[in-house]
């Protein structure tokens, strides 16, 4: 029994999609090969991955898959066996198609509540390891998740699809060589080293020294995670050596450990002069258009000087590399400077009637005619807030004019950044600059929230307009597509209500908007069907943070006003699960809910004490009584668990009552007041959360 190790050399690789597909192939060769059992349950997968190859080396595979024992129907008796006892012509063909022969004696006859029908039973030989690895090779590449294929030809004139051209094939079991193939190319024990560190083909010698032999012999780290581990380390050396702490975004770092296969890190640098650009700026260009690390000082100040990750050991210590890489940069950083210094030559304000060339959408506008939605919404939104409503609108009305500046048009990502810079720099109220910048925060599942009154406004102004128009045209996300990233509308806003506690009402929120979105012809009233989009991000969001799914369905089914209030509501709730009593009050809830729901009386708003007989009626409204008397109070106080531990004293009343007491008694005036009486301790019942919801 030895290891194996299968590697496909290409040309490069996509450096977004290098980890998934290298991890993808891994596990797929692995699936197929246990599926085909010729792996054992200690037989260990590794991954590797690099910018011109992906390959698996796996522990413990066998040679040959074991024989198999199978039984296999046949045919009915009647048909396969003939008056004569001669297996017919039919018995003969099902035979032939298992690739057996045997006579009618050595099939078993088994009923199967029908018929009889004749089975077959013998053993399966096992395949052998290259049998059964072509195989696995086949599925494997036809099921990859390539962002987008290639198609080359063979020398043969025949054309393949993969996700780049394949150079090599390498298939090792122990030392052995293995006779497969893949797209025109039979496999061997050579393969490409480092591009430019090595020359000829570097023969493998074993599938366990494959890791080993790239590394030391071809120059090349096969392994993603210790090649990016190196990298991030040279990096970070770099960086101390600096006295500087280094930008290191986890995109960035996947993307360059992809790009490279034997990590180099220099240090390279740009005119101070460009420092006068704004940050943000800089860095991007950097990041973006050369892959570059920018370095803030100990004050968190960006420098002048960048690492570069390079895979050449460079014979003069990185000298050619260092000033190549600065001439790059500024050549870059100057037509970033160029656009701010452009953009700043007009004010901000002059560029919003210049919206209504940007196409929103076709059936809501474009961007003039959602900007001034927006400022409606965000106006109403402040003044509920309590933020300053002018500054609120004024913040909307320049929130996407930056879409109209050249900075924003070659780098989309620094919308609102940029409009915060242009703001300030045109003196309007710092306030409207943050709200220019925050309108479009979270940016990102669990980013940073807007930070002023008049941002959230705007905030939560630009996501509902989004939210309500598409919803009234029709745009509802189905399944896994949501092409208008409505779901991150959605929880940024739920977010924004919950997290900065919030004075708002979900639904005079989600009215304001659609009445404003309601002017445009075509669009119609969503309310319920985006109040229920809300409630069920709601509760992906609740049970994500490890809420349980009863105590959340419980709460969000009294709907509480403000959201702000459901976190304190789950934790009376969970609080008062608890109790002893809890279980038998949820039951009685239950029940009460089941009895007013099928009652065709109308039933009076409050109990007539001079209606109630029993003294079991008359103990249970006494109770109630008590727990009402400060039930308003504490609710207004936000004093949930409170509330619900003081139901805790109803359980034997309440119990009391569904034992002695009929309520559907023929008197109507009885009958009524005890509906009443239940319908009063529903509602007491049910001020924090549902709790017919915990019952079982």
């Amino acid at each position: 029994m030895n290891s194996l190790l299968v590697e496909i050399q290409t040309e490069e690789l996509p450096p977004k999609a290098l980890k998934k597909l290298s991890d993808a192939f891994s596990q797929e060769v692995f699936t197929q090969l246990k599926k085909a059992d010729f792996l054992l349950p200690d037989s260990k997968m590794k991954a590797f991955g690099a910018p011109r190859r992906i390959a698996v080396y796996i522990t413990d595979v066998l040679a040959d898959s074991p024989d198999k024992p199978f039984s296999q129907r046949l045919v009915p008796s009647k048909i396969g066996i003939g008056a004569d006892g001669k297996p017919t012509a039919a018995l003969i063909k099902k035979l032939a198609a298992l690739g057996v022969q045997a006579d009618v004696s050595e099939l078993k006859v088994v009923n199967d509540g029908k018929q009889d029908q004749l089975y077959y039973e013998g053993v399966k030989k096992g395949e052998s390891l290259e049998k059964g690895l072509q195989n696995a090779l086949d599925y494997a590449v036809t099921h990859l998740p390539i962002p987008k294929i290639m198609s080359y030809q063979l020398a043969n004139g025949e054309t393949v699809e993969f996700v780049r051209p394949v150079k090599h094939l390498l298939a090792l079991y122990g030392d052995k060589v293995l006779n497969v193939s893949l797209f025109g190319l039979k496999a061997g024990n050579q393969t490409a080293g480092h591009r430019f560190h090595t020359k000829d083909l570097l023969t493998i010698n074993s599938a366990d020294t494959y890791e080993t032999q790239l590394e030391e012999q071809g120059k090349v780290i096969p392994s993603f995670e210790k090649r990016q581990d190196k990298m991030v380390a040279a990096l970070k050396s770099e960086a101390a050596n600096l006295n500087a702490q280094i930008i290191m975004p986890e995109d960035l770092v996947n993307e360059v450990a992809s790009l490279t296969e034997w990590p180099v890190v220099y240090v390279s640098s740009f005119d101070e002069d460009f420092l006068k650009v704004p940050e943000e700026c800089l860095i991007l260009t950097m990041q973006q258009n050369q892959k570059y690390f920018a370095l803030r000082d100990q004050n968190g100040k960006l420098i002048n000087k960048f690492l570069v990750v390079s895979q050449i050991n460079a014979k003069d210590g990185g000298a050619a590399i260092q000033s190549g890489n600065a001439r790059v940069v500024r050549a870059r950083l100057a037509d970033a400077k160029f656009f701010f210094e452009q953009d700043q030559l007009e004010r901000l304000d002059s560029r919003v009637p210049g919206l209504e060339h940007v196409v929103y959408h076709n059936k809501l506008g474009n961007q003039l005619q959602r900007s001034e939605r927006i400022q409606n919404i965000a106006e109403k939104v402040a003044e509920k807030l309590g933020a300053n409503p002018e500054l609120a609108k004024r913040g909307a009305k320049l929130a996407k004019a930056d879409l109209r500046t050249l900075m924003v048009g070659e780098f989309p990502e620094l919308q609102g950044i940029m409009g915060e810079y242009y703001a300030l720099h045109d003196k309007e109220d710092p306030i409207v600059a943050v709200s220019i910048k925050e309108h479009y925060y979270p940016r990102y599942a669990g980013g940073e929230l807007p930070s002023t009154p008049e941002s959230l406004s705007v905030a939560l102004a630009d996501k509902l307009d989004t939210l309500a128009g598409l919803f009234g045209i029709g745009q509802i996300p189905t399944g896994d597509k949501d092409p208008f990233a409505l779901r991150r509308h959605a929880l940024g806003v739920l977010r924004m209500l919950i997290e900065k506690d919030l004075p708002l009402s979900l639904d005079d929120l989600i009215s304001i908007a659609v009445a404003e979105e309601q002017k445009i012809d075509g669009v119609k009233d969503a309310s319920r069907e985006l109040k229920d989009f809300f409630y069920d991000r709601l509760r992906v969001m609740l049970k994500e943070e490890g809420a349980q799914a009863l105590e959340v369905e419980a709460v969000l089914s009294v709907e509480p006003k403000y959201l702000r209030e459901i976190s304190a509501r789950l934790k009376a709730l969970q609080a008062f699960r608890k109790l002893e009593e809890a279980a038998s009050l949820s039951a009685a809830n239950k029940r009460i809910e089941n009895i007013l729901k099928k009652s065709k009386d109308s039933i009076p708003e409050s109990v007539d004490e001079n209606l109630l007989e029993a003294q079991e009626e008359k103990d249970l409204y006494k109770a109630l009584v008590e727990v009402n008397k400060d039930l308003e109070g504490k609710f207004e106080k936000g004093e949930y668990e409170a509330i619900l531990l003081d139901l805790a004293p109803l359980k034997a009343p309440v119990d009391a009552f569904f034992d002695k007491v009929m309520v559907n008694v023929d008197d109507e005036a009885v009958r009524r007041n005890r509906l009443a009486l239940l319908k009063e301790l529903h509602r007491s019942m049910n001020q924090v959360a549902k709790l017919s919801c915990l019952a079982s």
